[in-house]
């Protein structure tokens, strides 16, 4: 009898220790993550990534001694070849998620419905679907979603997370899902949600807003995208306080309270789908980076998912953008540790 209870204790600590090792138990784990859209180009083009001690290696395994264990792709539908404002099509995508799965990371899709930057300023169709009705823009979202979704799974890539929209506080592909028009909209996320779904039950979908300091507009967008039955897993946010306009620390509190607010209020998940700072101003962004961490993991009911640092990657040198996290020496800047930093779980 004795030995027969060993055996059992001995089993159940092994289940025990596979369960915790499994992909369902693992895929909990806080998501800190990078959208790593421009890495492809930047390939492309020659650009060479440096680790902290000088030496050439690929970035995606530079992002992981960082700390990074989930990356983020945008999908554009006909994009051009431009640099920087064209590329990310279905089989770059899949080329480049493929790369990072064999990393060990995990995986969101960002699906823009545009052929280019989908925005707070910019939702436009694609080329290709610029004189559709209504109804056949409904079945343009599903058949690409579902296109890109069952190419990744030819490819062996099961995402966790899919955004169906980026930043849509103002609607996607104006004029017809605008805001003026809620009921449109809901019937184009939802449209975006069964494509996901009938392709990957497991993949959880999020609707993704900018401006994740501002609560009125969170609680304006999603009781109407509720109240007309959109269909969807995960609020998303943004937070930038480059374009805010002052320190982080003068909206980090406004930032919390938005997400503990649409959790409770809406009873979703959350995330810090995109953030970032000034390249240059380095303790700032890293104790920003650290206080958004924070204020996440702090959602109550284990609610808050994850951030993502948008192209911390993106060189200004290469890119022009300001807010990436690498150094002109084309190494990564230090405010990264930030992901290597123990933040307490206070779920």
């Amino acid at each position: 009898m004795e030995k027969s209870i060993k055996f059992l204790a001995s089993s159940a600590i092994s289940l025990l220790a596979l369960l915790f090792t499994s992909g369902s138990v693992r895929a909990q784990a806080f998501a800190r993550g990078a959208d790593v859209g421009w890495l492809q180009q930047m390939e492309a083009t020659g650009y060479v990534f440096y680790n902290d001690k000088g030496v050439a290696q690929d970035c995606f395994q530079i992002l992981k001694e960082k700390g990074i264990n989930s990356i983020r792709f945008r999908v554009f539908v006909n994009p051009s070849t431009d640099k920087v404002n064209g590329h990310c099509g279905r089989d770059e995508v899949v080329l480049m998620a493929k790369r990072a799965k064999a990393l060990g990371f995990r995986i969101m899709i960002d699906f823009h419905y545009s052929d280019t930057w989908a925005d707070p300023g910019h939702q436009l169709k694609p080329a290709a679907w610029n004189k559709h009705s209504f109804s056949q823009l409904k079945t343009d979202v599903y058949d690409h979603t579902v296109d890109v979704m069952k190419a990744l799974k030819t490819g062996g890539i099961t995402p966790e997370w899919v955004q169906i929209g980026n930043e849509i506080g103002g609607g996607m592909l104006w004029p017809d899902g605008s805001t003026s028009n809620h009921p449109q909209l809901a019937q184009l996320i939802t449209s975006g949600y069964k494509a996901v779904k009938a392709v990957s039950s497991i993949t959880k979908v999020i609707v993704h807003l900018e401006s994740g300091h501002d609560n009125a507009k969170f609680k304006t967008f999603f009781d109407n995208a509720t109240a007309h039955g959109a269909q969807f897993d995960v609020i998303g946010m943004s937070y930038y306080p480059y374009w805010i306009g002052t320190d982080y620390t003068a909206s980090i509190g406004n930032l919390a309270t938005n997400l503990n607010d649409m959790a409770s209020r809406y009873g979703k998940e959350v995330m810090v789908a995109e953030v970032g700072d000034d390249y240059t101003a380095v303790q700032k962004t890293y104790d920003m980076l650290v206080a958004v961490q924070k204020v996440v993991k702090a959602v109550p009911n284990a609610k808050g998912l994850g951030v993502f640092y948008w192209e911390p990657e993106g060189a200004k040198s290469w890119s022009n953008y300001r807010l990436n996290a690498w150094g002109d020496d084309g190494r990564p800047t230090r405010a990264l540790d930030a992901f290597l930093t123990e933040i307490p779980d206070h779920r």
